[in-house]
């Protein structure tokens, strides 16, 4: 009794030494059981595209003897006020830079930047000017055109949780399924692309139909004549004959 007491307690020390590592192993094996399956196979749910409301803006660099815009900073306005009309969710925010030594010269250019935004349709209550104080004066403070607009984002790309390659660690390679960064940079660049956000969302009503037009149309259908246009400039405009 003497002699195997201490072997049965070696031999009970083994064996829950193995259970305790079959635990462990299975307890990893389940937490990356469900890692995987919360990441979605479907490109389009890794990597939604969202909306969500963005600021845009310009800035306009004034000289400090140089009262008014150039003609690219006047084209620059313009093109912000023309954009505004049709996508801006908030007023323009105009920052102008305070206590610099172009301050002159810049409220000539903010004079001249508020009567181009009323011209262009921008109403009184849309545009509002503030000033603010530059960090470093050394540099020349620019005045700053800022308006928020709805925008579709998606990403960020380049995340890397597992693998290209074969590993026994990356089960997608071994099921064939698509990497996790898979269709990033086109839902990214579609979000970037789509004029109208909404139009991820829903699509735009029809248009109404052009009657004049249909009326001809209808008019040659019922006359049994060929409803198709003519265009006598495409026989002007052939460099060959080939195809005749």
């Amino acid at each position: 009794m003497i002699t195997t007491r201490p072997q049965t307690r070696y031999r009970a020390a083994a064996l829950g030494g193995a259970l305790v590592g079959i635990a462990l192993a299975l307890g990893g094996c389940q937490h990356d059981e469900v890692a995987t399956a919360s990441i979605p196979d479907d490109y389009k749910q890794r990597h939604p595209i969202a909306i969500e409301e963005q600021n845009r803006s310009i800035v306009v660099f004034v000289g400090h003897a140089r009262g008014g815009l150039t003609a690219a900073q006047r084209a620059d306005v313009m093109g912000l006020a023309s954009t505004w009309m049709h996508e801006g969710t908030g007023a323009i925010h105009i920052d102008v830079p305070a206590g610099t030594p172009n301050a002159r010269p810049v409220a000539e250019s903010l004079r001249e930047i508020q009567a181009m935004l009323a011209a262009a349709g921008v109403p009184p209550r849309g545009i509002i000017s503030r000033p603010y104080q530059p960090e470093d004066k050394r540099f020349l403070p620019p005045i700053r055109l800022t308006y928020s607009k709805i925008a579709a984002v998606a990403g960020p790309c380049g995340l890397w949780p597992e693998d290209l390659g074969p590993s026994i660690k990356n089960k997608s390679w071994f099921e064939n399924k698509e990497y996790y960064n898979f269709g990033c940079s086109y839902q990214r660049n579609m979000a970037a692309m789509v004029d109208n956000p909404s139009d991820l969302e829903q699509p735009r009503p029809e248009t109404p139909a052009y009657t004049a037009r249909r009326i001809t149309a209808f008019e040659k259908y019922r006359k049994g004549t060929p409803t198709t246009t003519t265009y006598p400039e495409a026989e002007k405009a052939k460099l060959s004959d080939t195809g005749k």
